[in-house]
């Protein structure tokens, strides 16, 4: 059963305070903002211009171009490495699983320091933020029955999102030969009517390249195609040799 993370998802759960450091850099008569209502003191004419009105402007001025650093503050991102890995991983789990690879790529990118990428990403398979062997399940299950993929291509898909390949024999033997040839009929079934009126070659050379792209064996796919053919009445003699 998953655990829940208690992990903070916001810049303010995690304790950032997006207007602290802005400020904490614009502070009364720095930089000489607040300098209309310093000349009041002196009994100077302001002028057009200056005043109450101006001060609000300048403000306003100095407040839109603040330093990057005060940008970074009020945008709730943290200067920690380990906070930057979390929010990162929390952001690209939102809506999809992942893997330990794609979450460590994807830290290596943004250039986090291993260390704290380790850490984060050693946390998140404790509580069952990350688990390659839900995420292949799930992806067998899906893509074998939504896209028709066999074993073999549901195999390369798996290591390509950096899946042990103990965790990929594991979730590819909820598939038979059995499952996996029943598909490939299916697949042909509806694939068969769009070839109608080719010749028997074209039609054999169509079908059985649809199941190879999709990982079915050699083999397989021309005993499916071969049945499936001769369903409709046509002569499959000579039909056994590899194509």
């Amino acid at each position: 059963m998953t655990r829940r993370t208690e992990w903070p998802v916001s810049a303010t759960d995690h304790g950032v305070d997006p207007g602290h450091e802005f400020a904490a850099g614009h502070t009364a008569g720095s930089g000489g903002t607040y300098g209309p209502e310093t000349d009041h003191g002196h009994g100077t004419d302001p002028g057009p211009g200056s005043g109450e009105g101006a001060g609000r402007r300048t403000r306003s001025r100095t407040r839109s171009s603040g330093s990057p650093s005060s940008s970074r503050a009020e945008k709730g991102e943290s200067r920690d490495p380990v906070e930057q890995a979390r929010n990162i991983c929390l952001r690209l789990l939102t809506g999809t699983p992942r893997t330990r690879k794609q979450l460590a790529d994807a830290l290596r990118k943004r250039e986090i320091p291993d260390e704290a990428a380790e850490e984060v990403l050693s946390r998140f398979e404790d509580v069952g933020l990350i688990d390659d062997a839900a995420f292949a399940d799930a992806w067998v299950e899906s893509r074998h029955h939504g896209r028709g993929l066999a074993r073999r291509a549901l195999v390369r898909e798996l290591r390509t999102k950096g899946v042990s390949s103990d965790v990929i024999d594991e979730a590819i033997g909820q598939l038979d030969s059995e499952q996996e040839e029943a598909t490939a009929r299916e697949l042909v079934a509806r694939k068969l009517r769009s070839t109608r009126g080719l010749d028997r070659d074209k039609r054999l050379r169509r079908l059985a390249g649809m199941l190879a792209r999709k990982g079915y064996g050699e083999g397989m796919a021309l005993r499916v195609v071969r049945q499936a053919l001769e369903a409709e009445g046509e002569d499959t003699e000579g039909l056994d040799e590899p194509f």
